[in-house]
């Protein structure tokens, strides 16, 4: 092990020890704040059927005071994978900053997601933070993203060939258990290789942590999608906005950004069954909205009624099935619905799907992706690997990758928040 220079913050109080900067090793944050008294309250997540209190502890993220690497031997590789996500730049950004505060001078970025390891014609690129100081004023990635990749032998092969000693993933769940599945290969071979992973994706999907870098920008950014389609249905007569986001499997982006507009009338995710015809579906239901308002505004998740459409069975590269077109099945049947019953309605349907994730990180995400990017390299010098650096009850914390990929996280249709919506839209249950 190696010890670092503590960082000598002057207090002010000559009698007050200097603050020193590190994280114990022995310090633990609580998985879990809420002591639930019985399975029926909303939202609980009971561990055993009886609700009984059981401490859950986890690793504080921060710096050490003793290191496992001496930094100008080591050489670090960041990837990101999967789609893109607002904030990718920052984390590059704040990862490469970091390594060179430790001192690592030979920093790579691997392009185009775990392709770059294999793939021909496709070289390393050299980063430095000169190189890097700006990428965070812009969307995307400054590496370059993709979905899929080689065998994980063959990337293991690749990270053994080039003399990595720390690698840094950057992706959703996919590319997490793809991180795990680096990390436990490595071990095999007793490589001594850190692998960290930092939680992207604006589904807000992974477990255990309270939120993912990029979710708050693509929520503020659907906000105006949902204005559009409001400022729309408003001005015409019998005007529905119909808006589509994004949510493979989850209905986050749409709920949070249906409560923060205020203007929706009928949120649907993928969590919660509905039905678009009888006495009780949303068609309905948006007669009797013209009827009293004269307009209405309806926000729906990518992966919500999947059941109503006919299954395509194609999967893409990261072996996601490829989802049926709920917006516009939603926005064929509205117009036949109010056809059929001879009552005009136009309709106004808005697809901002890869807007939303296209653009630069807002000032909220901006400041998550420092920390996660920082505490990503804190955890490798400090010896760690198979983690994923998060944030879990407003505490910062590293989380082991095989307890985050076991299923993705959902909107629980029993909690609070689903609630605090539903009674913000006013809707009905459609099911």
């Amino acid at each position: 092990m190696y010890k670092v220079p503590a960082d000598q913050t002057p207090t002010g109080d000559e009698n007050v020890d200097m603050w020193n900067g590190y994280v114990n090793n022995d310090d633990r944050a609580l998985l879990k704040v809420i002591k639930y008294s019985s399975p029926t309250s909303a939202g609980a997540e009971c561990i055993d059927p009886d609700c009984s209190w059981v401490e859950q502890w986890v690793h504080r993220a921060g710096p050490r005071k003793e290191i496992y690497y001496e930094p100008e031997e080591v050489k670090a590789a960041i990837v990101t994978c999967g789609g893109l996500c607002p904030g990718l730049n920052d984390v590059i950004r704040q990862i490469v900053f970091t390594l060179e505060t430790y001192g690592v001078k030979n920093i790579v970025g691997i392009p185009f997601g775990y392709r770059g390891f294999f793939e021909k014609g496709l070289k390393e690129m050299p980063l430095s933070r000169r190189l890097v100081e700006n990428i965070n004023l812009n969307g995307g990635s400054f590496l370059g993203v993709s979905r899929g990749g080689a065998k994980t032998s063959e990337i293991v092969d690749s990270i053994q060939a080039r003399r990595i000693d720390m690698l840094f993933v950057l992706g959703g769940n996919g590319t997490h258990a793809g991180a795990n599945a680096i990390h436990e290969e490595c071990r095999k071979r007793k490589l001594k290789v850190s692998v960290v992973a930092v939680p992207k994706t604006i589904d807000n999907d992974i477990l255990l942590m309270d939120k993912t870098f990029g979710f708050d920008t693509a929520v503020e950014e659907a906000q105006r999608a949902i204005n559009s389609a409001y400022i729309e249905a408003r001005s015409a007569y019998h005007g529905i906005g119909l808006v589509k986001l994004m949510g493979r499997s989850s209905g986050f982006i749409a709920m949070h950004a249906s409560l923060s507009s205020g203007q929706v009338d009928v949120c649907l995710i993928p969590e919660v069954p509905f039905t678009l015809d009888g006495e009780f579906g949303v068609l309905r239901h948006l007669e009797h909205l013209l009827k009293t308002k004269g307009f209405c505004v309806v926000c729906v998740a990518e992966a919500a009624g999947q059941d109503l459409l006919q299954k395509s069975g194609a999967t893409d590269a990261s072996g996601n099935v490829v989802l049926s077109d709920i917006g516009v099945h939603m926005q064929q049947k509205i117009k036949m619905h109010f056809k059929d019953i001879g009552v005009p309605a136009d309709v106004k349907y808005i697809d901002p799907t890869y807007m939303v994730r296209a653009c630069r990180a807002n000032a909220s995400d901006a400041i998550l992706c420092t920390v996660l990017g920082q505490n990503a390299v804190h955890g490798a010098f400090a010896g760690f690997s198979g983690i994923t650096s998060c944030i879990c009850n407003t505490h910062y914390v590293y989380l082991p990758i095989t307890e985050v990929i076991k299923a993705p996280k959902r909107v629980n249709p029993n909690s609070r928040m689903w609630h605090r919506c539903l009674t913000s839209t006013g809707q009905p249950d459609f099911h």
